[in-house]
């Protein structure tokens, strides 16, 4: 619908507008929630509106920024790949110059947001600047590339408690380590739907590292994210609401795996998809143990 609407009225705009994935809003999802559940947990409640504005707003402008130079990136490939041949570098309606011009604007205007912050959030935000541009190359030299995602998209983590609290205690670093476990599981699926494409173009993921070990080391990896969740769970003595909401993301869980048993690439991307309720259940948690106590 937006998408319709733009190409009406700012036909111009509509490239970017998608190069930015303003139309497909599951990454800001998924790595908003993690974001919120560091800033509820830091804040033990309600973070204020500065900081629950300063914190949604990056997120959206430095997942938008990331999409650019990951287009950037992969501008030579996208087009060999079924999923990503309709993208607008692939397609040439957006030049590499332009995309490297947006997610330079959409950097510059999250720092000037963290600027708003203490100087210990400022001086975290230079690494998380550095990962979401080194991310995109990742997949050429390693398998490990979601394990770089997992690491920007943890980011949040300890800028939100360095916001709210002026510190980064090691508690921050375990739901760190949580959420960076999380995102490699999740972004595997995503992988799996590329699989036949990438293994034609040579480009690295976890789904090849992995091969038909795929569905034992997603289901390990969600094991391990509940194990750290339940620890952190302990450490901030979450009560009965965030149980819930753990119990309802282990159901999720099980409902992936259910979806990706025959590896097939819709399948394999509802999987993909259905993180989002994850988050959302485990942010669920946080923020009504915080409402109710």
């Amino acid at each position: 619908m937006i998408s319709r609407q733009l190409s009406q009225h700012w036909p111009a705009a509509l490239p970017y507008w998608q190069l930015a994935r303003l139309d497909r809003p599951i990454g800001t999802l998924l790595l908003l929630w993690p974001t919120w559940w560091a800033l509820w947990l830091a804040a033990k409640g309600w973070p204020g509106l500065h900081l629950f504005a300063v914190f949604t707003l990056g997120v959206l402008l430095m997942r938008a920024a990331g999409c650019a130079v990951n287009d950037f990136a992969d501008r030579r490939i996208d087009g060999h790949v079924k999923r990503t041949a309709a993208r607008p570098l692939a397609t040439g309606r957006v030049t590499p110059r332009g995309a490297l011009l947006l997610f330079a604007a959409l950097s510059l205007a999250a720092f000037l947001l963290v600027l708003t912050t203490n100087r210990l959030t400022i001086l975290m935000s230079l690494p998380a600047l550095a990962l979401a541009f080194c991310y995109p190359f990742a997949k050429r030299y390693t398998h490990l590339p979601q394990v770089v995602l997992g690491a920007a998209f943890s980011m949040g983590i300890p800028m939100a408690f360095a916001a709210a609290t002026g510190e980064v205690p090691p508690t921050a670093w375990l739901l760190v380590t949580a959420n960076l476990l999380w995102t490699v599981c999740y972004d595997t699926f995503y992988a799996m739907v590329d699989r036949d494409d990438d293994l034609r173009i040579g480009v690295k993921s976890t789904a090849i590292l992995f091969g038909d070990m795929d569905r034992t080391m997603t289901g390990a990896l969600q094991l391990m994210v509940l194990f750290a969740l339940l620890l952190i769970g302990r450490r901030f003595e979450l009560g009965t609401a965030y149980q819930f909401g753990l119990a309802a993301a282990a159901g999720l869980f099980a409902y992936q795996q259910w979806l990706i048993r025959g590896r097939e690439r819709d399948a394999c991307f509802r999987a993909f998809l259905n993180n989002n309720w994850v988050g959302m259940a485990v942010f669920a948690g946080i923020f009504f143990h915080y409402l109710l106590s």
